[in-house]
């Protein structure tokens, strides 16, 4: 039976753009395509939209910015190819879309909520994820069109070490892995979220990270809320952070008092590091970095916040 939200006069809508060490060439960029991700999805919200179509315009917003890994500016895979996930779900029904190890789609993110609406499945992976998204009238672009200078030089880069994933996670934290997501309440309490993400530079053909699988990335429930994760895909399958939260908002935690106690989980039994957007069914909002650093913004009551750095939070009103 599906749940209906309290309505809200205030909605609201969180976004991340990733949590990894950042470089300062990034900072007003990522910051700047934060903020313009936010206030798209506000605008919708604003106007008596709907959570799933706020979250998908922010997600949007991010896939077609290239300071960020997703959709455009993906990041490249030990092959030097782009495989992209992303995963969409709606907290009334807790029905979800999600696919994985997609290529040539210029928004994934439009591709995820079309397996949500238009399949009886969650989740779809590489060639049937592709054949899918070509019924659907998604048409195919070429890689050329996805891959960034940033990228190449990211791959590169990782061709001098000799292990991918024990270097960008362990000395080598400054390669990308900015999963890119999106939290919403709207003004008929519902609530939903969204992510997109290129994955981690020099990953395995084939790896599917946290991003596409429900509870693990991502979760929505109306009766109490919503998490985006960012950071180390595998860390955070192992402890299911996204469903822990939402299991500790259950237990009377705040959105932030669970997106701290989650990450410090992760950290303590995995030494998994991330960062997390959170939203609680009355409006509560979490954000919480385990990262050097992880950009972020949100928007409520006509006032947008955002920041990049270890409390930073920076304000200004919504236009």
């Amino acid at each position: 039976m599906a749940m209906n939200g309290v309505r809200q006069d205030n909605p609201v809508v969180v976004v991340h753009g990733g949590a990894w060490n950042i470089p300062d060439q990034l900072l007003e960029g990522s910051k700047n395509g934060a903020k313009a991700s936010a206030r798209a999805a506000y605008r919708i919200l604003k106007m008596g939209g709907s959570a799933l179509d706020a979250v998908v315009a922010a997600v949007r917003v991010l896939e077609d910015d290239v300071n960020f890994d997703a959709g455009t500016g993906s990041v490249l895979n030990s092959n030097g190819e782009v495989e992209m996930d992303a995963v969409i779900m709606d907290g009334k029904t807790l029905n979800a879309g999600g696919v994985a190890c997609v290529q040539n789609i210029k928004n994934p993110i439009d591709l995820a909520r079309l397996v949500m609406d238009k399949t009886e499945h969650v989740l779809l992976v590489g060639k049937g994820a592709n054949q899918f998204a070509e019924e659907m009238g998604i048409k195919e672009i070429p890689v050329s069109q996805l891959v960034t200078e940033e990228a190449r030089r990211e791959f590169n880069c990782y061709k001098q070490y000799g292990n991918a994933v024990e270097e960008l996670f362990g000395r080598k934290k400054d390669l990308s892995h900015d999963t890119v997501g999106a939290v919403a309440l709207d003004m008929h309490g519902n609530i939903a979220y969204g992510m997109s993400t290129g994955g981690i530079t020099a990953k395995r053909p084939g790896r599917v990270g946290d991003s596409p699988i429900v509870g693990n990335g991502g979760y929505a429930d109306n009766e109490v809320g919503a998490v985006s994760c960012t950071g180390h895909g595998e860390s955070i399958i192992k402890v299911c952070l996204a469903h822990s939260i939402i299991s500790y908002m259950e237990q009377g935690m705040s959105a932030q008092e669970a997106a701290e106690k989650g990450l410090m989980k992760m950290d303590q039994r995995v030494n998994g590091h991330g960062g997390v957007i959170v939203v609680g069914k009355n409006g509560d909002i979490g954000t919480f970095f385990t990262t050097p650093r992880m950009t972020w913004a949100w928007v409520k009551d006509n006032k947008l916040h955002y920041g990049i750095e270890d409390n930073e939070d920076n304000c200004e009103d919504f236009e």
